[in-house]
């Protein structure tokens, strides 16, 4: 399977006519992965590309953050290529325009070697999701950003520098909510190095029901991926959008001979527009919800990847493994931290 490698960083066209990894491009590649995984936001990323004179795929010197977030949703670094997502809508014209489900797409895996490996691509994807999810626009380079909560109001922790003039200068984290407003929050500050040892142990508490866990979840990604009947349902509506549309078409074209007739016709295309309106509405409710469930059933089964290839007991933090595996950490009244995982499971480190 073929795609333009010049228009993508890190590929060239090789001498058999297939991708071929460009190294030196490969690695700006995997530097803004891991750089997004390490907690920084899209705009943090691009400075931090542009400050130390790395070029663009275009060959410029500044880096735009739509740029970047197109490296970060591109499957073609996990080896993999979506067909299609644009088409020539006039072959006289040339006019190339973006498939919105005009025509079919065709998703290929492994079509060509990967620079990004899929369980990195897929936590990439699931930090983008929560990311968005949360509304969380700003990042401090650390992967615990927007990750932990406080137990008592509900915000999120963030890093505060303690003694910042002696030699006990450190930085904890502690809810930003703690000292606004009337209401003092409870909870306590914690350290990074907690934060890393508290998540091995949670980590490491799962592998007791390993084997029950990773059955769960691919039974949870079978009823997921069960798509049968949204794509009925949304067969169903694309038929009767084209119906109707036809319809309406017709009913613009007849000629009135009377007021009556005329207000007759125009309240027959009002509720044709309201037909279409209402289908277009559902069909897009539909495609959300076949995309939440797409979206639930890979993270998932990156979860199980990820259960399935660590060992027994795991003794060092990794920024792709918390990236890939938590959801969220709540730090509560009582001092505990509960981590909760991508497949729903808490665990208490």
């Amino acid at each position: 399977m073929q795609f333009p490698c010049n228009q993508f960083l890190g590929y060239e066209k090789g001498e058999d006519g297939l991708p071929k990894i460009v190294e030196k491009e490969a690695g700006t590649v995997r530097l803004i992965y891991s750089l997004f995984l390490q907690g920084r936001t899209q705009n943090s990323i691009a400075r931090y590309l542009t400050e130390r004179g790395i070029p663009t795929p275009s060959g410029k010197s500044e880096w735009a953050v739509s740029t970047v977030l197109s490296i970060l949703k591109n499957e073609k670094y996990k080896g993999d290529a979506l067909l299609q997502k644009k088409f020539i809508e006039d072959f006289l014209t040339k006019k190339v325009v973006v498939n919105k489900g005009q025509v079919q797409q065709f998703y290929v895996e492994n079509s060509h070697p990967y620079i990004i490996e899929p369980d990195e691509f897929d936590a990439v994807q699931a930090e983008l999701e929560r990311r968005s999810r949360l509304g969380w626009h700003s990042g401090c380079g650390s992967p615990f950003t927007a990750k932990v909560f406080c137990g008592d109001c509900g915000g999120t922790f963030g890093p505060k520098l303690w003694e910042s003039n002696t030699k006990y200068r450190r930085t904890v984290w502690q809810c930003n909510n703690k000292y606004k407003g009337g209401h003092k929050c409870r909870t306590r500050h914690v350290t990074e190095k907690e934060l890393k040892e508290k998540f091995l142990s949670a980590w490491n508490s799962l592998a007791a029901n390993r084997e029950q866990l990773i059955a769960d979840c691919r039974t949870a990604v079978d009823v997921l991926c069960d798509l049968g009947t949204i794509d009925a349902e949304i067969a169903e509506l694309q038929r009767e959008v084209e119906i109707v549309t036809e319809l309406s078409r017709k009913a613009i074209f007849m000629v009135a001979r009377t007021d009556d007739e005329q207000k007759a016709l125009d309240a027959q295309n009002n509720g044709y527009l309201k037909r279409l309106e209402a289908a277009g509405k559902r069909i897009k409710a539909l495609e959300a919800d076949k995309q939440k469930r797409q979206n639930r059933a890979h993270l998932l089964e990156a979860f199980v990847r990820n259960m399935t290839a660590s060992p027994l007991v795991i003794t060092e933090f990794d920024d792709k493994l918390w990236a890939a595996s938590i959801d969220r950490v709540t730090v509560t009244l009582d001092d505990r931290l509960v981590f909760r995982f991508r497949d729903g499971t808490e665990a208490v480190g």
